[in-house]
């Protein structure tokens, strides 16, 4: 069935429906990762989102159900030059055609996907329609386009309650069995409770501290800072998310109590900007943002350079935080932003990329260890 993709500027691309047949519309956005697909699809930062994967082939290795990063996918649609109609790979439990039809998400495939990334870097980030009516009116539609807005995606992304996940039953994926070097090791006796606010948290952030002997609690978004605190966790982690940081007025009241205990604080992406937020910085929503799983970020201590995974489409702005508040721990090595802070006199880091990244470079995993020994030495 022939399918179009229409963006808000009037670029109309043409294409072959698959997935869902019901129109949709959404932010469109685009990703640079060759394997990930899945973990694309699933992960809740991508709410309100419909994905361009700029690689020419998606779906050669299936769908391995075990590397969802969340129950079930956020992405509104799905948009690829070609889809693997037969994959190849011992773990695969479905093809990727049959995962979007039966998770009522609507692809198209066929679509010039490296003139439509080109139109996304030089206009920005727009919003786009996939329908799979002939008859649509192009006026009419751009208006609905233009008019469309996703408001408070985090409260629909949130976990509806409080869930504790002990170290010692944790199970090893296949992913941790591929990985050279793991070792499950608990840093002390008693695991360390951590306090995991679910602001669209992938799973493997969850995985990567029950493997290194955590007990983790997981907290809706909103959860009052008094009620997490009164359970005395010996870290806190402040997740990744959707949407627009400044929408997220309660919680960064929340998260500033937070800053004024003492426990230890690790924060990823939207964590990373609402932490920002709640010490007097500000954000600003990038052109087309940064999303795929091979941006450089280089340590502004070191010096060295790692390869990271990124999901994010606005970013702190530089120089809106206090000098005397925070230090500036990583920057972005393509174009300079602002990848993470250090808070002066606090047990408390935050950086804009996912370094619990799966699939995706495992370069920056070692942070997690950062965050352990932040807890050991509290």
């Amino acid at each position: 069935m022939k399918a179009f993709l229409i963006l808000e500027d009037g670029n109309v691309f043409t294409g072959k429906s698959i997935g869902s047949t019901r129109d949709m519309i959404s932010e469109i956005v685009f990703n640079t990762s060759m394997t990930g697909y899945l973990e694309v699809l699933t992960d809740p930062s991508y709410a309100g989102q419909a994905v361009v994967m700029t690689y020419p082939l998606i779906g050669n290795y299936g769908i391995c159900y075990e590397d969802m990063e969340s129950k079930k996918p956020w992405v509104d649609g799905y948009i690829v030059r070609e889809i693997a109609r037969r994959p190849s790979n011992f773990r695969s439990e479905d093809s990727i055609e049959t995962f979007l039809t039966e998770k009522d998400i609507p692809g198209i495939a066929g679509t010039d996907t490296r003139a439509l990334t080109k139109i996304l870097r030089e206009k920005g980030t727009m919003n786009g329609m996939i329908t799979t009516n002939e008859n649509y009116v192009l006026e009419d539609v751009i208006k609905k386009l233009k008019a469309h807005c996703v408001t408070k995606v985090v409260e629909k992304v949130t976990c509806k309650e409080k869930t504790t996940y002990l170290a010692k039953e944790y199970v090893p994926t296949d992913a941790d069995n591929a990985r050279s070097g793991l070792k499950i090791h608990p840093y002390r006796k008693g695991n360390f409770k951590v306090a995991l606010l679910d602001y669209g948290s992938k799973d493997n952030i969850k995985d990567c501290l029950l493997k290194r002997g955590c007990d983790v609690t997981i907290y809706p978004a909103l959860t009052k800072a008094e009620e997490i605190l009164s359970e005395n966790p010996d870290g806190i982690m402040l997740s990744n998310g959707p949407g627009d940081p400044k929408e997220c007025v309660e919680i960064i009241e929340e998260i500033k109590k937070m800053y004024n205990s003492d426990v230890p604080i690790f924060a990823i992406c939207l964590g990373h900007q609402l932490m920002a937020l709640a010490n007097g910085g500000d954000t600003k929503k990038m052109k087309y943002g940064h999303r795929g799983a091979n941006h450089p970020v280089k340590d502004l201590k070191t010096g060295r350079v790692y390869i990271s995974s990124q999901n994010h489409g606005y970013v702190v702005e530089d120089g809106s935080m206090s000098e005397a508040k925070a230090e500036k721990s990583f920057i972005n090595a393509n174009d300079g932003t602002i990848e993470g802070y250090h808070y002066l006199g606090k047990n408390i880091f935050t950086v804009q990329f996912h370094p619990e990244a799966c699939a995706g470079p495992q370069d920056s995993e070692f942070l997690f260890d950062e965050f352990i020994q932040m807890m050991e030495v509290q």
